[in-house]
């Protein structure tokens, strides 16, 4: 720890936000709801996304704003909830959240307090240092956080009030917004998947999905079995057995590892950050071809999983069926290569985007413009029935992540509502809920709002804009006054 690190990176960067003006004053008009004070913007979710989005909005010097997350303080995000990899993926020279501001990047945390010669000696960012870093990054702001506040219900007002929502908060009084931002990450935009032989077949508490707390501390010596090919499936297998487990055996469907991760690639030619500017068809044609790919393991994590005592991987080994016995204290596993019996299984198989699946939207989910409905599979572009199904429940995004409707007399039930999510991917690629996209699609996301709340109220802009008669000049000199007078 370097004397005066951090306290000195914190006084630079109170000096950085004062040279570029952060959080001028408000020019958005306020607003009251039968007497209740209506935000500007209101952002469900705290972690990464729904930070950098607020940091974006005072940018942008809309400063009435509230962010709400369902967790505790300080456990955001699934950096230290249901996230189980050592290090982050992502390269760590990215700096997706900071706005070009140089003191509130991760680099510059970390330099403070382990010092710049050590920066090029360390490979991928641990995890927890993440959260740390997304933790001070709240502070240091001084961003709206109220933590606790689980969104139920998000209500559009426009039968009795244009342009506004009601949210409900469990257990919590409603808050007002005139624009609302569903910053809720991967899971945000549908749910995560959960097969249904496992779903109709078992007890609940002989599995769990990888996005769910597991406690695999209390499983000492027992045998569990992972289904699934894809990275979690071994950030899994080493957290459970370095937590004591006595085997993990990971199951893939697929006769060999899946070994290209087209995130490099869309990183290094700029594909992630320029998507947006494609055209549908280019578009399809992109996310087809990616949502062909499981994300592999790093060589990092699989190396560290492989060599620990109780791992197993088996190759082209779909599960046929799966079946609580012993009196449902334990998991029969049918493959095409034999039976297997665990004590536990977990689940790595991803998620479904389709907005109709999230309960909070269910008042609009029925409005929501979808990719199926707006563009079709492209002539020539070899696509899987399933690849096709999943590509067309997404929502069909405008350009600032802004939800459609997909029919003119629905527009004002979903106006103001922003998918800053997982389910943006296939109208803007690699952006809300991927490191690798943030630092290109936050601007756009405050841009877009700010532009709906001027547009919002354009004609009282423009009236006030046409009667402007404030004086700036005020000098006086005789010879002016003389012409005056001689006037």
């Amino acid at each position: 720890m370097i004397a005066d690190g951090l306290p000195a990176l914190e006084a630079r960067l109170v000096h950085d936000l004062a040279q570029i003006a952060l959080g001028g004053p408000d020019w958005a008009h306020p607003r009251q709801h039968e007497g209740n004070h209506v935000y500007d913007v209101v952002i469900v979710g705290g972690g990464q996304s729904g930070l950098a989005a607020a940091f974006g909005l005072r940018r942008e010097r809309i400063n009435n704003i509230l962010i709400l997350d369902e967790n505790e303080a300080g456990r955001e995000g699934p950096w230290v909830t249901y996230a189980r990899m050592v290090t982050l993926r992502t390269p760590k020279h990215l700096t997706p959240v900071d706005f070009g501001v140089p003191s509130l990047t991760y680099r510059a945390w970390w330099e403070a307090q382990h010092g710049a010669e050590g920066w090029d000696k360390l490979d991928k960012i641990p995890r927890g240092d993440w959260m740390d870093y997304l933790r001070w990054y709240r502070r240091v702001l001084d961003l709206p956080v109220r933590n606790g506040a689980k969104v139920e219900l998000v209500e559009p007002l426009n039968d009795v009030c244009d342009g506004l929502f009601r949210i409900h908060i469990a257990g919590g009084e409603p808050v007002l917004a005139r624009k609302v931002v569903l910053a809720t990450g991967i899971q945000g935009g549908g749910e995560w998947h959960t097969p249904a032989m496992i779903r109709d077949n078992l007890p609940r508490h002989l599995y769990a999905h990888t996005s769910e707390a597991v406690d695999y501390a209390a499983m000492q010596g027992k045998r569990i079995g992972i289904l699934g090919g894809g990275a979690s499936a071994f950030d899994n297998a080493q957290f459970a057995l370095n937590a004591g487990v006595g085997a993990a055996e990971v199951f893939i469907r697929r006769k060999v590892l899946p070994r290209i991760n087209p995130i490099r690639f869309m990183e290094r030619v700029g594909l992630a950050a320029r998507y947006r500017a494609l055209d549908d068809a280019d578009k399809y044609r992109a996310m087809a071809c990616f949502l062909s790919h499981n994300q592999p393991p790093t060589n990092d994590t699989f190396e560290r999983a492989a060599a620990l005592p109780g791992f197993n991987l088996h190759l082209g080994s779909p599960w046929l069926s799966a079946e609580a016995v012993n009196d449902g204290t334990q998991v029969k596993v049918t493959t095409p290569h034999g039976e297997h019996l665990f004590d536990f299984v977990v689940l790595s198989t991803g998620l479904i985007s389709d907005h109709a699946l999230r309960p909070e939207l269910r008042l609009v989910a029925d409005d929501i413009a979808r990719w199926g409905e707006r563009v079709p599979v492209p002539e020539g572009c070899d696509v899987s029935p399933a690849i096709a199904d999943l590509i067309a429940a997404h929502p069909y995004l405008g350009p600032s992540f802004e939800i459609l409707s997909n029919a003119p007399e629905k527009a004002a039930q979903v106006h103001g509502l922003f998918a800053f999510n997982y389910a943006a991917l296939l109208s803007m690629g690699l952006s809300a809920s991927a490191l690798s996209g943030l630092e290109q699609a936050l601007p756009k996301l405050a841009s877009g709002i700010a532009d709906q709340l001027f547009l919002d109220d354009k004609d009282r802009n423009l009236a006030a804009f046409l009667t402007y008669d404030d004086e700036e000049f005020l000098g006086q000199w005789p010879r002016l006054v003389q012409s005056e007078e001689t006037a």
